[in-house]
């Protein structure tokens, strides 16, 4: 009824209806319906606007219906003086200032702009130009680029980098205490105490690397029998306990090892002393090469001996 077309005789004719019915079908349902609408003609083309009301019995009880047949519908508050519609259905598309929903089913969401800055598809592809995410994230693939991770990070799997930069692996170097000519400041003869901490600051098996420590003592060559030298000894140890003692006059001597450190094993300390003792009058000769230490992951992947 609402949408029914009336023949209008002229053109350019127009026409008002107010239509009301209610009627009982042979099931003894009863229906009713009211509506005003207005139809015109123009240029041969036929136009109709209204809005009805309708109820009737269902075999799942009443069901009412309020239609508005329009091509453009939009709700205005008058309150506030704003003639600037809230609410536009215009075409197949409806237009909302701003909309507050408890629950929202969309197979799609897009936003303005051109390109859209946002969107989510039907099978749950999100794409957004910039987000601020807080709360908790569980991916399970996926690429990120020129990113900074503000605090710790855990990976229970693989790393893989073509690039570390960073203290995956720890170095520490210095020199060997000397005794030096208090008038020229050269090197004599080595004689001190370098001391090592290593923290157990790591969940895994690490490894001290200990590259070789080359030492040497002097040798002096006399026409007799009596040759006098000059002695340089290394003495290490591991928490207090010696782990090498090694003595050098001409022949040089060198100590390297690889020591392991397990995970929970408490801090590791590493002290190495040098002295040298002379045979000869004056002062004695010795020369020692710096300590350099390292620290690094106790892992045999990738590497194989045969």
């Amino acid at each position: 009824e609402l949408l029914e077309k009336v023949d209008l005789t002229e053109d350019n004719a127009s026409r008002l209806d107010e239509f009301s019915k209610e009627w009982q079908d042979a099931n003894g349902k009863w229906n009713a319906m009211w509506g005003v609408k207005i139809e015109q003609t123009e240029d041969g083309r036929h136009y109709v606007a209204g809005l009805g009301l309708s109820m009737e019995d269902t075999p799942d009880g009443k069901a009412s219906q309020f239609l508005v047949a329009a091509d453009r519908i939009a709700f205005i508050n008058p309150q506030n003086g704003n003639q600037i519609p809230g609410f536009v259905m215009q075409g197949d598309q409806i237009f909302m200032n701003e909309a507050f929903l408890k629950y929202l089913s969309a197979p799609t969401i897009t936003s303005g702009g051109n390109p859209p800055a946002f969107s989510l598809t039907p099978d749950g592809r999100l794409a957004a130009k910039n987000a601020d995410i807080s709360g908790h994230i569980n991916a399970t693939s996926g690429a990120l680029n020129n990113v900074v991770i503000a605090e710790d990070c855990t990976i229970h799997g693989t790393l893989r980098a073509e690039r570390i930069l960073g203290d995956i692996v720890k170095a520490v170097g210095k020199e060997f205490p000397y005794f030096r000519e208090p008038s020229t400041g050269a090197k004599r003869y080595a004689s001190g105490t370098l001391t090592v901490q290593i923290d157990d600051d790591q969940s895994f098996d690490r490894q001290i690397i200990i590259p070789p420590i080359n030492f040497q003592g002097s040798y002096y060559g006399r026409n007799d029998t009596n040759d006098t030298w000059d002695e340089c000894t290394l003495e290490v140890r591991r928490n207090g306990a010696l782990i090498y003692s090694g003595t050098s006059s001409s022949i040089p001597e060198s100590y390297g090892a690889t020591l392991d450190m397990p995970a929970g094993g408490g801090i590791v300390t590493l002290t190495f002393s040098v002295s040298t003792r002379g045979n000869s009058t004056g002062w004695p000769n010795s020369r020692i090469s710096d300590l350099i230490l390292m620290v690094v992951k106790k892992s045999t992947a990738g590497i194989r001996i045969s």
